[in-house]
């Protein structure tokens, strides 16, 4: 009896959000095929000019904005930014400082600390039931 692997493959969307790029930025060539995961391994091992290129400069998904301004996505939301962000905006922002990013860099290290605090206490207590047993 012979097996035959199928191929595994993803939307266009799928394997842009993977490679962490804004898929509308991509060659129209990527947008409409479907994407296999050995071309996606490929991708990210030895990128393209052209994803090199969008990595560097943008346009930029929102979950890479939201990174790359240390907020959160809903904190990007908050401050009324709702569309892909290029480097060049990115850097603008981050030297108009304005209040709301202020403001969301502070709440996203707040909710940071209390996740290392609750991890913390999480693992204090796993220690103390193993003591106890």
């Amino acid at each position: 009896m012979t097996t035959h692997q199928s191929t595994q493959t993803m939307k266009p969307a799928t394997a842009a959000k993977k490679l962490g790029v804004y898929l509308q930025a991509t060659p129209a060539e990527f947008q409409e095929g479907v994407v296999s995961r050995a071309e996606l391994n490929a991708l990210q091992a030895d990128p393209p000019e052209w994803l090199q290129e969008l990595r560097r400069n943008g346009p930029h998904p929102r979950p890479v904005v939201a990174s790359k301004l240390g907020v959160s996505i809903a904190g990007l939301a908050r401050g009324g930014v709702t569309e892909p962000l290029t480097t060049e905006q990115i850097d603008a922002l981050k030297q108009e400082s304005p209040e709301w990013l202020q403001r969301e860099r502070t709440t996203q290290a707040e909710v940071r600390k209390e996740t290392v605090r609750l991890k913390e206490k999480k693992a204090e207590q796993a220690q103390k039931a193993d003591r106890d047993n």
